[in-house]
């Protein structure tokens, strides 16, 4: 599939050249940084997920497999993913050069939505929306509009099944109602990469680098969560999950509203995602959100 031709609109390059720059800022606060060629590569620094190549901020837009492959040598010295991420439209060179390497390049739809614009009318299909703001003094919205969601505070009991959440979905990937409920949550909390994992969200909470919003469940374990990530007025929506049991609800939007506003309040002007799929994106764009570009994401062939 190839999509990465996408017409740029008017005022869009401004746009992707301050995503350029905030992709450059974010790897930055828990990355030490190694300019190979034409890239940047982010080296993790303590435990946490590993990073990625990048083409260089300003560098001079043009790529070779050679440049992949030194790249590629590093990452396994530090035993590291042989990952590169991009914008198609910003450095649309690379992608023949990560093919020509021998990497597989996978396609996200980059959507944006402008804060200063008029909230958009909320949809009354099941789809993500970004109008329906915080209606409770601490931030969550009332229990009365539906599920409790609010913004997780580094103290609160909500945060370790807020951040083990994402594991369980993410294995059952798709919309479709799957098998993990709030019985497997409650194991993934108590399971051995639990207690790591909620200290890393704690510290990035703590810090203004990550805000985490859940809804809440019966129990008063997260249902759904998400989490932005501002630097300065952009700000990337991250990680939006649903707990695979209680798909198809409206939980992960109401997350991701949630989120919307937060950063809208904040301060934040642009708020950005990528779509997982071309059917994502457009049940985002249906609710103000706009295609601007095309993500890829370069790594390894899956093996057989």
């Amino acid at each position: 599939m190839r999509e990465t031709n996408h017409p740029l609109t008017p005022g869009s390059e401004a746009v992707l050249a301050r995503l350029e720059t905030y992709y450059d800022a974010v790897p930055r606060f828990s990355a030490t940084t190694e300019e190979h060629g034409p890239f940047t590569l982010f080296v993790r620094t303590g435990q946490g997920w590993h990073y990625y190549g990048r083409p260089a901020l300003g560098g001079p837009g043009t790529f070779t497999a050679e440049d992949v492959e030194r790249v590629r040598a590093r990452q396994r010295e530090l035993g590291a993913p042989e990952s590169f991420e991009w914008v198609h439209e910003t450095s649309p060179a690379l992608r023949a050069a990560a093919e020509a390497a021998g990497l597989e390049v996978h396609e996200h739809p980059l959507l944006v939505l402008d804060l200063d614009a008029p909230a958009v009318d909320a949809p009354t299909a099941d789809v993500p929306t970004a109008v329906d703001a915080p209606t409770a003094a601490d931030g969550a919205t009332a229990a009365s509009d539906g599920p409790e969601v609010r913004v997780v505070t580094p103290d609160d009991p909500l945060l370790p099944s807020a951040v083990m959440l994402p594991h369980l979905a993410f294995a059952e990937a798709g919309t479709r109602i799957g098998a993990a409920g709030p019985e497997q949550l409650a194991e993934a909390v108590q399971g051995p990469e639990s207690e790591a994992a909620a200290t890393r969200m704690a510290e990035r909470i703590a810090a203004g680098r990550t805000v985490l919003a859940a809804t809440v469940g019966p129990d008063g374990a997260a249902t759904a969560s998400g989490c932005h990530k501002p630097v300065g007025e952009v700000s990337e929506i991250v990680g939006v999950a649903t707990l695979p049991a209680l798909r198809r609800q409206g939980l992960a939007h109401r997350v991701t509203s949630h989120l919307v506003e937060h950063a809208r309040t904040a301060g934040v002007r642009t708020v950005f995602l990528s779509a997982s799929d071309a059917d994502v994106a457009r049940i985002y764009e249906s609710v103000g959100f706009r295609r601007i570009a095309t993500a890829l994401i370069a790594e390894p062939p899956a093996a057989d």
